[in-house]
């Protein structure tokens, strides 16, 4: 889930389905589509709660990844298509930076619940003179020279995180977007540049062997995985609850009897050691909700990213 900051994976399901269909539903397996490449955390979350939904379900759960264009490909592809297939979608930042992406996340989509959140991290080379996040927002403030940071992306949750602390202080920094999380990973490793906002699980064997300095997290407590990292709140900047989120929805239109099952199935899965164990490798926990409060964190989202990018004149690069 490096292109966002909610996965929203769709179930395809009938949209028109009457009482009696849901009461029946699901009478066949279940595509859940993933728009990234397989092994990352956002794989990694929809097949933690996949196997124990269908095992709920009665019916197996088929993942099925479709990466490209950071979901937005496919997830165009699901708005323009009848709610009867296999689809998925992503929201948050992508569509607060990117135009006529030919979908609303928040009109064509219904939620179906959160999976799990997971803080991203702020992390320097140890050539870089910072080791606290007061350290590099001072630095960013005094400089001259605009201080080259690196993410997976344009317009991805860690790009715009750091854009926020930006605006938010006064710092002076310089976006250099790497296509993923591991070339960009490479190159703080290497020294080539000195500052990275990365996922947790990526760069932890780093924080821990000292081959790069963990600045803060972006959630409202320390990760498990890197304990000693404080949070932005820890670290004197409070207001910067960011982490990346995974949830589901389906189609617009798809009738409550189904959503009210599949948040039903999703959260059960949430409930068991077994699916709390497989989240936890990625520094995520269980975020279990009810459609409206998922749909609440959608708008909330996507308004908050919205406005960050108007405010601050960010651009598609």
């Amino acid at each position: 889930m490096r292109r966002m900051t909610t996965l929203l994976a769709v179930f395809g399901v009938l949209a028109a389905a009457g009482p009696a269909v849901a009461q029946s539903y699901p009478t066949r397996p279940i595509t859940l589509v993933v728009p990234f490449a397989p092994g990352g955390s956002a794989s990694t979350a929809a097949r933690s709660v996949a196997d124990k939904m269908s095992e709920t379900l009665g019916q197996q759960i088929v993942i099925d990844n479709r990466g490209g264009a950071g979901g937005t490909v496919a997830t165009r592809a699901v708005a323009k298509s009848p709610p009867d297939g296999y689809t998925s979608a992503t929201v948050g930042t992508s569509p607060s930076l990117f135009q006529n992406l030919g979908y609303d996340p928040r009109k064509d989509f219904a939620p179906i619940g959160l999976i799990a959140a997971t803080p991203n991290l702020i992390a320097v080379h140890p050539s870089f003179p910072a080791r606290s996040l007061a350290d590099l927002i001072k630095a960013g403030k005094e400089t001259t020279t605009p201080i080259p940071y690196g993410s997976p992306g344009t317009g991805t949750l860690n790009h715009l995180t750091v854009e926020l602390l930006a605006y938010r202080t006064g710092m002076k920094v310089s976006h250099v977007a790497y296509k993923g999380a591991g070339p960009a990973l490479n190159d703080l490793l290497g020294g080539h540049i000195g500052v990275l906002i990365s996922a947790i699980p990526n760069a932890h064997s780093h924080i821990v062997a000292g081959t790069i300095h963990g600045l803060a997290v972006t959630g409202t407590k320390r990760s498990a995985l890197i304990p000693d990292v404080p949070t932005f709140a820890e670290a004197g900047f409070a207001g910067y609850d960011v982490p990346l989120r995974w949830g589901l929805a389906a189609p617009a239109g798809t009738s409550r009897p189904i959503i009210d099952k599949l948040n039903a199935a999703l959260n059960a899965a949430l409930a068991t050691d077994e699916v709390r164990q497989r989240l936890a490798i990625e520094g995520a926990e269980p975020q279990p909700t009810t459609p409206e409060e998922y749909g609440a964190i959608i708008d909330r989202e996507v308004t908050m990213w919205s406005d960050l990018v108007k405010a601050a004149g960010i651009k598609p690069e």
